[in-house]
């Protein structure tokens, strides 16, 4: 026997683990992911001012790096004389949390319906199919844009508006991979042994599709980042004063000339924020299903 055969086979887990360790792009991303994710649940300590107090006898004060500037307002102050580092850090937690409970609520509706029409096929699978058709030929700015402004602007209209637009990749996605599964041995032996339909789908099927569905729901997550940041630039999404990425760029599309770090923080924030979550989907999708890339 030699020594390469009599060395033990890493395990699944470890597997795992190595692939992740190994793959640059899915690191970097997390680090991004994980500094956001930490501004926004530790904003109210670590943010040195309130985000909503105006001075306007401190507006458009200049940055730290501007000979001007001083330490008091690292990032200076916007029009209204309010602190522009902590209406960053406060903005990290509005676009995350649109981005993430959009992500969930498109993917719960998404998901259901990839499932059903992948296990059911036939009628069911052309009900869906027809359904999910309609959606992608309706333009989700467009419509988010007319329902928004029917409704008004929000943090949960946003949400609710984004989650009931994005949920056709799921589906899509959800589908094929269920129509590849139902005919496996595993499903065909719970259904001899007399599983029912919902368990069936709920516990054979679904921690199956755990892995596409995680690199949906990131790609999903950067979509709504983005989308939320045009509403708001436009005036029909999150309204102020809520400190927001989006709104914030528009706030300083007016001084784009004369103070560009109005529209360059909140702008380059949302790109590298959005550059993470897209690292992190990519690097998942290698390392998940490394077979499945060329």
């Amino acid at each position: 026997m030699t020594q390469a055969a009599s060395l033990p086979h890493p395990s699944p887990r470890k597997l795992l683990l190595m692939r992740v360790r190994g793959h640059r792009g899915l690191l970097i991303g997390g680090v991004i992911v994980l500094f956001a994710l930490i501004l926004a649940l530790a904003a109210p300590w670590i943010a040195p001012h309130d985000p909503y107090a105006q001075d306007l006898s401190r507006r458009l004060l200049p940055p730290v790096w501007d000979p001007r500037g001083s330490f008091e307002h690292l990032f200076g102050t916007d029009a209204l004389g309010r602190d522009y580092l902590s209406r960053m850090i406060y903005g990290a937690r509005v676009s995350l949390l649109i981005g993430v409970c959009a992500a969930v609520g498109s993917g719960l509706i998404g998901t259901t319906l990839g499932l059903i029409a992948g296990y059911y096929g036939g009628r069911v699978d052309a009900f869906v199919t027809f359904f999910v058709s309609v959606r992608l030929a309706m333009p989700v700015v467009l419509v988010a844009l007319a329902v928004v402004s029917l409704f008004g602007g929000s943090l949960w209209i946003v949400v609710s508006v984004l989650g009931l637009l994005l949920w056709d990749r799921f589906a899509v996605v959800v589908r094929s991979a269920t129509m590849q599964l139902r005919g496996q041995e595993f499903v065909i032996a719970a259904r001899a042994m007399g599983a029912s339909t919902p368990r069936i789908l709920l516990v054979e099927l679904l921690p199956n599709l755990v892995g596409p569905l995680v690199v949906v729901a990131s790609l999903e997550v950067a979509h709504a980042i983005l989308l939320e940041s045009a509403l708001s630039f436009l005036g029909l999404g999150v309204q102020p004063p809520t400190p927001s990425w989006g709104l914030m760029v528009s706030e300083g599309k007016g001084m784009v000339f004369f103070d560009a770090r109005l529209i360059a923080l909140p702008g380059a924030a949302i790109a590298i924020l959005v550059l993470g979550i897209n690292l992190i989907g990519d690097g998942l999708r290698d390392v998940l299903t490394p077979e499945g890339r060329s």
